[in-house]
């Protein structure tokens, strides 16, 4: 029989969905034990007492069974919030949706998630609060890329060491490049050094201790083609939520509301 044991708990809920008639299950990312697959009888009954503390996007200290196999079961709510801006907005949606299904995919069941809980926690605050939903997205994806054993250099040159030159990613050398071995990979991605600029230091900075976001559009283009390319050539994932996203990418011009005012990240580079 598999061991339980009643606990309390931070979560916040991934997704869910009916099971049987009247009954539900419900995948929520906790502080403790990781992703856990929660039974819920009669969830789908009017006047559920737990409806408000099971829907998309809610954060909530929970009470409940926890099993190591199998479903475990929720048994009482102490607090529940939800990420309204991300509920209410079909866009922000379909990033955290997808931060969540990276999530999902990079970590087993049941196993706790350490550092990666409070940090997937602060993204989806910062994008409830208004900050560039794809710019938080790319610091995730990309740093996310250790979870998927892929760790590509992306501070110094991965051939020399040297720091104090003009970059480019090569996926053959598996990061940087400096301007000296430009020549060793001609399938180099050609990258501009803003680009390259927020490719590193989206790799280190800390989502605690960011205040604003500003990057151009041009530059945002072309950083999600770098990431895109990184993770269909090393990762190999293709989530729905991706493929929304980048459907919302195509339609651009004919949604401004995709286009969220920005704050800032202070220096950036200028091309060379």
């Amino acid at each position: 029989m598999a061991e339980h044991r009643f606990e309390d708990f931070n979560g916040l809920v991934m997704y869910r969905k009916n099971y049987k008639e009247k009954d539900m299950l419900v995948k929520i990312l906790t502080d403790r034990f990781g992703k856990k697959m929660f039974y819920l009888r009669g969830a789908n009954k009017p006047r559920f007492r737990l409806s408000a503390a099971i829907l998309p996007f809610t954060q909530a200290e929970y009470g409940g069974d926890i099993r190591d196999d199998g479903l475990s079961f929720l048994n009482n709510v102490k607090s529940a919030s939800q990420f309204q801006s991300i509920s209410n907005d079909l866009f922000l949606n379909a990033y955290a949706t997808y931060i969540l299904g990276l999530v999902d995919v990079g970590f087993p069941d049941s196993e706790p998630l350490g550092s990666w809980y409070p940090k997937i926690e602060q993204a989806l605050s910062l994008i409830d609060e208004g900050f560039d939903a794809a710019m938080i997205t790319h610091i995730i994806e990309i740093q996310m890329l250790q979870v998927f054993g892929v760790q590509p250099q992306l501070q110094v040159c991965a051939v020399c060491g040297r720091s104090d030159l003009p970059f480019d990613y090569s996926e053959s050398y598996g990061g940087l490049l400096c301007q000296r071995h430009w020549h060793l990979d001609v399938n180099r991605f050609h990258g501009s050094q803003r680009a390259i600029y927020y490719l590193r230091l989206f790799s280190v900075i800390d989502l605690f201790k960011i205040q604003s976001v500003n990057v151009e559009q041009t530059t945002q283009m072309e950083l999600k083609t770098m990431i895109d390319r990184i993770y269909q050539d090393t990762v190999g994932l293709s989530l729905k939520s991706k493929q929304f996203i980048d459907k919302m990418y195509s339609f651009d011009s004919q949604l401004p509301q995709l286009k969220k005012v920005p704050s800032e990240i202070d220096s950036t580079p200028k091309d060379d």
